[in-house]
């Protein structure tokens, strides 16, 4: 007996019914993303593996899948690498690409390499997939649909109201009201770094703060007391406590601090900018355990939570990255954007119900099947209401009309057109409406859109 197939791990298929929802939320999405003044780009899946290592801290290195080279070059694998358990030596002597692990480091290639024929500010967004080999679970896959918006080219603190304001458009609009901005600064993560003693361990000490949403406050201290001195533990509990420590208490802590001042007063900005223009809908807080672990992040830090479903993890989350394109010899050349999460977006949304109805509907209208020459007859009426938008299938296979309903109303469709003897020989159609059952006799030639 045969095994029944399956997908890889961390992978999924998407039925029509769930497609036609996606769809929904990314057709939001990108709408938005061009009234904000976006221009879309692509970037190839694969990526060169000097291009994705070293940009996302040891965390996200381990995470990138790595492709094995072909043909020929696989002759040129690192025996004796990996006879001497040296697995990253053996691993670059046979893989030279990477399936891309997020959007923004791909952008930062693009850039550099595209720099002559784009116009800065370049104001970009892109929705296409990302790999990570991370572990599988609730809203967290290993391949999945990003979307993202950046600007590439200013250091505005404009750009990331405007982000978050963008954020907080398109949520609205997918019915969301109950969302919590939480933004921090890489300039207050380094000073706190500074303030306890890790200034030199920044990197291990982010990753661990960046772990707190998922496990907790005490898992993330018994990490940090693996790192920290004995006598700095109470400085940081103190700050990680349950009491949310204020803005203007930093201030006073990390006055000698010029990245903290620094990353102070751009919040600063960008909480009175939407607190003056009351410019959002949704809840804006400053949260000093905010650190999206990302090594390249060097500004403002944000995060979309839900305060409907915590356990879901964020639905989008950003920042400013103010010299990555550095890495591809690219200087000086700022950049903030955000990511949405649609997979996560997807669950809490079909978890709440929160799709329009009318997603379910397949197509508009079945067009029942007697036979060829019905269906002849027809054609010019199904071909004018195809071009008015109407989404139309003719049932492929003259049977009995019990059946053919039967599949119209599995598709959730809401109109049928019915042409049997009587109405073949005068020139009339049926119209059922399969919602209430209700039908109405037509010529041909009165058939139009509208009906529907």
């Amino acid at each position: 007996m045969s095994k029944t197939p399956s997908n890889p791990k961390g992978t999924r298929d998407f039925l029509p019914s769930n497609l036609s929802k996606r769809n929904y939320i990314i057709d939001v999405i990108k709408k938005n993303f061009l009234l904000f003044g976006f221009l879309e780009i692509e970037t190839p899946a694969l990526e060169k593996n000097s291009t994705l290592l070293g940009k996302y801290g040891n965390e996200g290195d381990r995470l990138i899948f790595k492709i094995l080279n072909s043909g020929e070059k696989v002759k040129k694998a690192n025996i004796s690498a990996i006879q001497a358990n040296n697995l990253s030596e053996f691993t670059n002597s046979i893989s030279e690409k990477g399936l891309r692990y997020d959007l923004t480091v791909p952008l930062a290639r693009f850039v550099a390499q595209h720099q002559n024929d784009l116009i800065f500010p370049f104001k970009r967004f892109q929705i296409q997939n990302v790999w990570r080999a991370d572990r599988p679970q609730h809203g967290r896959f290993q391949e999945f649909t990003q979307c993202d918006a950046d600007i590439i080219g200013t250091n505005s603190i404009l750009q990331e109201i405007e982000l978050i304001k963008l954020y907080d458009t398109i949520f609205l609009e997918l019915g969301f009201n109950d969302i919590i901005f939480k933004i921090n600064h890489r300039g207050i993560l380094n000073a706190l770094a500074n303030y306890i003693g890790v200034g030199d361990k920044l990197t291990d000490f982010v990753s661990i703060i960046d772990k707190i949403g998922k496990i907790g406050l005490n898992k993330v201290m018994d990490e940090i007391n693996e790192i920290i001195d004995p006598s700095s533990v109470s400085k940081l509990t103190s700050l990680l406590g349950k009491e949310k420590i204020s803005i203007e208490k930093l201030k006073m802590l990390f006055r000698e601090s010029i990245e903290g001042e620094k990353g102070i007063e751009e919040i600063n900005t960008i909480m009175e900018f939407i607190s003056e223009n009351n410019c959002i809908n949704n809840e804006i807080e400053f949260d000093l355990t905010l650190a999206r672990g990302l090594n390249y992040y060097t500004g403002t830090i944000i995060e979309v939570t839900s305060k409907s479903n915590s356990t879901i993890g964020s639905l989008g989350g950003g920042g400013r990255y103010d010299d990555l394109t550095s890495f591809f010899n690219l200087k000086n050349m700022s950049g903030v954007g955000i990511s949405f999460g649609l997979d996560r977006i997807y669950l809490q949304m079909e978890e709440q119900k929160m799709f329009p109805e009318h997603l379910g509907n397949n197509f508009d209208i079945i067009v029942i099947n007697f036979g060829i020459s019905y269906i002849k007859k027809l054609y010019p009426l199904i071909d004018s209401l195809r071009k008015d938008g109407k989404k139309i299938d003719i049932y492929p296979d003259e049977v009995k009309l019990n059946k053919q309903f039967s599949y119209a109303n599995k598709h959730n469709v809401n109109y049928a057109i019915i042409m049997g003897e009587n109405e073949f020989k005068n020139n009339q159609v049926v119209i059922k409406n399969m919602t209430d059952g209700s039908q109405s006799n037509y010529s041909i030639e009165e058939v139009n859109s509208e009906l529907f």
